[in-house]
C-alpha cells in the first residue's frame, strides 16, 4: 500500500471512530438527564451523571495522553474504548436494570474517559497525515460527526430495545459500538514519527506555553467550545420556558449537531486557502452573529438560526484550534501539550455545562446570551492580536 493510501485508511478509521463515540456523547446528552431523574433520590440531581460524565473527562484527559505518549496511540485508544466506552456502557445499563443511580453515575464517569481519549482523534489524524493533508485530515475525523447527527438521536430514543431493562439498551448499544471500535483501531498504522521516542530533548511547558500561537489556540478551542456547550445545554430549557414543544427542541438540536459537523468537510480547505488567522476571526463574529439572532427573538427560526451559528462558530474555532495548537510543539512534548490543552478546554466546559441551567433561570435567555460577549470580545482581541504579528495571516500547519 502506498503512503498516499495508507495515510488515506487511518484517517477513515478516525473518522468512523469519531462517529461512534460522538454517538455515545449525544446518547449521554439526550437521555441520561431523563434516566438520572428516574433512578436519582432527588429530582435536583437528575443531571448529575453529564456533569459526572464531563467530570470524568476532566479528571483523565492529560493522564490519557501522557498514557499514549508512552504506549502509542492505538494502544491507548484502544485502552480508551474497552474501559470507557465497553465498560462505561455496560456499567450504565446494569444501573438501570438493577434501578442503581449511583452505579449509574459511576457508568458515567467511565464514559468520560472514553470521552478524554476519544478527543485525541483529531490529533491522531495530524500524527498519521503528511503536512499537505493535515488540516484537511484533522477536518475529515471530526465529520465523523455528521452521521452520529442522526444516529445518536436514533440510539438515545430506543429505550425499548430490551423491553425488561427500559433506557437500558441505547447504554448496550455504546458498548457494542466501542467493541466495533476497538476492532477498527487494531488495524490503526500510526507512523514512526507519530510515534514515541524515548529520549528526545523536550522543552519545559512553562517555554511551550509562553508561544503566543499556544495562547491562542488554547484560548480559541476553550472558549469556542464552552460558550456552545453552555449556549447548548441551555437551549432545550429556553425553548420550553418559550412555550415550544419536545418535537420543535428535537428539530433544534439536531440541525445544531449537524452545523458542528458538516463544515468539516471543508473548514480544512478553506485553513489551507484563507490561512488559520482568518478562519479562526470568522469563528469569532459567527459567535457575535449568534448572540444578536438569539435576542432578537424567540421563535423556532430565531432558535434555529442561533443555534446553526453556535455549530458552524464552534467548528472554526475548534478545528483552527487544533490545528493551530500542531504547529507550536515537537513530538518528544505532544503529550503534554495536547493533554494541557484539553484538560484547560474540559475544565472550562464542565463549568459551562453546570452553569447553564442556574443562569439560564437568574438571567433568562437573552441576558445569558448578551453575557457570553464578555468572553468572546476576549477571544476577538487574541486573535487580532496574534493575525496582527508576523505571517499568522497566512499560517499553515506545515509552516509553523
Amino acid at each position: 500500500m502506498d503512503p498516499y493510501t495508507h495515510e488515506k485508511a487511518n484517517v477513515a478509521i478516525l473518522a468512523i471512530n469519531q462517529t461512534l463515540f460522538i454517538v455515545a456523547a449525544v446518547t449521554v446528552m439526550t437521555l441520561s438527564g431523563v434516566v438520572g431523574k428516574w433512578l436519582s433520590p432527588d429530582p435536583a440531581l437528575a443531571t448529575l451523571p453529564i456533569a459526572i460524565m464531563m467530570f470524568g473527562t476532566v479528571l483523565t484527559t492529560l493522564p490519557a495522553s501522557l498514557f499514549m505518549k508512552r504506549v502509542g496511540r492505538r494502544r491507548g485508544f484502544i485502552t480508551g474504548a474497552g474501559f470507557g466506552g465497553v465498560g462505561g456502557g455496560l456499567l450504565s445499563f446494569v444501573a438501570i436494570g438493577v434501578e442503581s443511580f449511583w452505579l449509574f453515575c459511576l457508568g458515567s464517569l467511565l464514559l468520560g474517559l472514553y470521552q478524554s481519549f476519544a478527543m485525541y482523534y483529531r490529533f491522531a489524524a495530524a500524527d498519521v497525515a503528511s503536512p499537505a493533508f493535515r488540516s484537511r485530515a484533522i477536518s475529515l475525523v471530526l465529520a465523523g460527526g455528521v452521521a452520529a447527527a442522526f444516529l445518536g438521536p436514533w440510539n438515545a430514543s430506543a429505550t425499548q430495545w430490551i423491553a425488561s431493562v427500559p433506557s437500558g439498551g441505547p447504554y448496550l448499544m455504546i458498548a457494542l459500538l466501542a467493541l466495533l471500535a476497538i476492532a477498527l483501531l487494531s488495524q490503526l498504522k500510526v507512523p514512526a514519527s507519530g510515534e514515541p521516542k524515548p529520549g528526545e530533548p523536550s522543552r519545559p511547558m512553562t517555554a511551550i506555553a509562553a508561544q503566543p500561537r499556544f495562547q491562542v489556540a488554547l484560548v480559541a478551542a476553550a472558549i469556542g467550545y464552552a460558550v456552545m456547550m453552555l449556549l447548548m445545554a441551555a437551549t432545550p430549557l429556553a425553548m420550553r420556558d418559550k412555550g415550544l414543544g419536545v418535537e420543535q427542541v428535537t428539530f433544534i438540536m439536531q440541525w445544531h449537531v449537524l452545523a458542528m459537523f458538516v463544515p468539516s468537510f471543508f473548514t480544512g480547505s478553506l485553513i489551507a486557502r484563507a490561512g488559520i488567522g482568518a478562519i479562526l476571526f470568522a469563528g469569532c463574529l459567527l459567535l457575535v452573529a449568534t448572540v444578536v439572532a438569539a435576542t432578537h427573538g424567540s421563535t423556532l427560526t430565531h432558535f434555529w438560526l442561533a443555534l446553526v451559528l453556535l455549530g458552524i462558530s464552534w467548528n472554526f474555532l475548534f478545528i483552527g484550534g487544533s490545528i493551530l495548537l500542531s504547529t507550536v510543539h515537537t513530538e518528544a512534548e505532544r503529550g503534554k501539550v495536547q493533554g494541557i490543552n484539553d484538560l484547560v478546554i474540559f475544565s472550562l466546559v464542565a463549568l459551562g455545562t453546570l452553569l447553564s441551567g442556574s443562569l439560564l433561570y437568574y438571567l433568562g435567555w437573552e441576558m445569558l446570551n448578551l453575557t457570553m460577549l464578555a468572553p468572546i470580545t476576549v477571544l476577538g482581541f487574541a486573535i487580532l492580536w496574534l493575525w496582527l504579528s508576523a505571517n499568522f495571516m497566512s499560517a499553515r500547519v506545515d509552516n509553523p
